[in-house]
């Protein structure tokens, strides 16, 4: 009977849909739009689906991937632990197997139906993300986060490529904003489940250099952010609706980072100031890139 309940249950379709980390998804397919949306010219429709499809599936099959190599550290963190694989839904081969075939089967389609440069970008995030992140910088340093924000940012890079057939100045900034959002965003979260982390020996920040560095990096992170996101502005990349937006969120950005960076968290502190950052940072990411589509919309009307 013992060895009967040690057999993990007949895994659903749920459990294979939640190893893609849809809320992570989420963003992912936004930023990915926006990098289409905003990027000039044209593009067919289903093409246009096609893309962001194979962003979708592409970024899902990296999640699966990380999952299934990080199933034993999930089953230590409360945060991670009932996931389908620690929570014993799923054998550990059918989420790899299930992360394999999403992440080459979507690398394909972009290449044969999109472009074999916006393909070979997926294929660099898929395995930025699964590999260079997951097996090599998560468990080996506490710049795990600000290294492996690559993989996040490929994403509107991937839209923009989709479009035009080439890497310009626009989509390289796009990237790296979403490469200097990543730590402060990140970060936040370590903050108040840092214990976590401690529990399984990831050397997150918080854990490994404290609260006072991680909190003051946070700051200087946020800081950094602002003037990068006006740079589109500046290059005529975008306009004004774009670049006024861009300088509002970043100042709320920066207000609450410093309610995070200059404080110290006390016993049995509720946190609040780290989550409300973490809340609004991924509110921040979303309603930026948005601005930037409503920005390219406005121009191509002759609105400003």
């Amino acid at each position: 009977m013992d060895s009967v309940r040690t057999l993990p249950l007949p895994a659903d379709w749920r459990d294979f849909f939640a190893l893609t980390k849809p809320r992570v998804m989420t963003l992912v397919i936004f930023t990915g739009l926006c990098g289409l949306l905003a990027a000039p010219g044209s593009i067919h429709p289903v093409i246009a689906f096609t893309a962001i499809l194979c962003i979708a599936v592409g970024a899902g099959g990296a999640a699966a991937l990380n999952q299934w190599w990080e199933a034993d550290i999930d089953a230590g963190m409360k945060r991670t632990a009932q996931r389908p694989l620690p929570a014993g839904r799923m054998e550990r081969t059918s989420a790899r197997d299930f992360g394999f075939a999403l992440a080459g089967g979507s690398v394909m389609v972009m290449g044969l139906g999109v472009g074999w440069l916006a393909a070979s970008i997926l294929a660099v995030s898929i395995f930025y993300y699964s590999w260079i992140y997951t097996v090599w910088l998560k468990p080996r340093t506490p710049q795990n986060i600000v290294i492996g924000g690559g993989a996040g940012a490929f994403p509107p890079m991937i839209g923009w490529v989709a479009v035009t057939g080439d890497v310009t100045l626009m989509p390289v900034l796009l990237f790296a904003i979403i490469f200097m959002w990543t730590p402060p965003h990140f970060w936040a979260l370590a903050l108040f489940v840092q214990t976590d982390y401690a529990k399984v020996g990831i050397p997150m920040m918080p854990v490994v250099a404290g609260e006072r560095s991680t909190r003051r990096q946070i700051l200087i992170y946020s800081v950094l952010l602002l003037p990068l996101t006006l740079v589109p502005w500046w290059i005529g990349g975008a306009g004004a609706i774009y670049g006024w937006s861009a300088l509002a969120l970043g100042l709320v950005f920066v207000i609450l980072s410093m309610k995070v960076g200059l404080r110290q968290s006390v016993p049995d502190d509720a946190m609040k100031p780290e989550k409300r950052l973490f809340a609004y940072s991924v509110l921040y990411l979303f309603v930026l890139f948005g601005v930037l589509v409503g920005d390219r919309l406005a121009t191509v009307q002759g609105w400003q």
